[in-house]
């Protein structure tokens, strides 16, 4: 116990002290997204991929377009699922190599007949929250790994989701 009490300090001391990093005017992000879908406590499982635009209006707040794409089989049926959220993005640029953010999103949720047993496609409201953070390759180019809740509605009832992300940062320009 008397370790952890050693050790808070120490990280709060490293992250006062640490340099700041550059602040990019954009940020472009590509790559693997995961959906574990729920429905009243039975879920299921589908890959795919999405992207990310981040305008950074200074060095802790920007607003993000997101956009992700998934498919696989339920019940043996081939179905799928799409996303188009926009929201701030929170970030904390005290470290080199690493920018942790939080943001939070509001958009729309496609899915296609079959998806969570609807009987056509329809799009529906979706939110996500949660957070990530950046590891920098260079000063243009980072590995982004994210994890974000999903509430979307089919159905009359809400549904619990967990979507995660990594992918490939460009960084345009520079604040």
């Amino acid at each position: 116990m008397k370790r952890v009490l050693w050790l808070m300090p120490a990280i709060l001391l490293f992250c006062a002290t640490a340099k700041a990093q550059y602040v990019p005017a954009w940020e472009a992000e590509g790559g693997y997204s995961y959906l574990k879908a729920n429905i009243n406590g039975t879920s299921f499982n589908l890959d795919g991929g999405g992207g990310s635009l981040t305008e950074n209006l200074n060095s802790w707040i920007g607003g993000r377009l997101d956009v992700h794409a998934w498919g696989g089989t339920e019940l043996g049926t081939n179905v799928s699922a799409q996303t188009f959220t926009y929201g701030p993005v929170f970030s904390y640029r005290r470290f080199d190599r690493l920018t942790p953010f939080a943001d939070l999103q509001l958009g729309a949720v496609h899915a296609s007949q079959g998806y969570l047993g609807i009987s056509e496609s329809a799009f529906k409201f979706a939110m996500t929250g949660g957070g990530g953070a950046d590891f920098a390759l260079s000063d243009r180019a980072a590995i982004r790994v994210q994890g974000d809740y999903l509430m979307t509605r089919f159905l009359n009832s809400r549904q619990d989701n967990i979507q995660l992300t990594a992918g490939l940062v460009i960084r345009i320009g520079r604040k």
